[in-house]
């Protein structure tokens, strides 16, 4: 199956998260890179809404057949959603990264964290 774009819409970590900024609230997941990277993904864990958090700080792990990986987020605050269909459905991150595969929403309290995170080409050179 050939890769779609990356989405040119949101920020890109080193570490294969996605961060979707909307106002004062940041949607993050992972990229699908790190879908291919991880392949069937099994089982996922997020800390629970409310969890408070500085940037570079774990928001929860996604665990595959190959291994676990921690996911961060790139902006501190204060968690306000967790995707709980993943709970029944972790496989949506493998079929819809981008969209239904979502991870967390974050308030920001403080985004200079977005800062140090690439654009959707920058993502893509790294991991040419």
């Amino acid at each position: 199956m050939p890769n779609a774009p990356t989405p040119a819409d949101r920020k890109y970590a080193e570490s294969h998260e996605w961060h979707l900024v909307q106002g004062d609230v940041v949607t993050i997941g992972i990229t699908e890179h790190a879908v291919d990277q991880l392949t069937d993904i099994t089982f996922v864990e997020m800390k629970p809404v409310g969890t408070s958090m500085g940037a570079g700080d774990t928001v929860g792990e996604v665990e595959s057949v190959k291994t676990t990986s921690d996911i961060y987020s790139g902006v501190a605050g204060e968690i306000i959603e967790v995707n709980t269909a993943l709970s029944d459905s972790p496989e949506l991150i493998n079929s819809d990264p981008y969209g239904k595969g979502w991870l967390v929403k974050i308030k920001v309290s403080d985004a200079s964290g977005l800062a140090g995170l690439m654009d959707a080409a920058a993502y893509d050179k790294s991991i040419a």
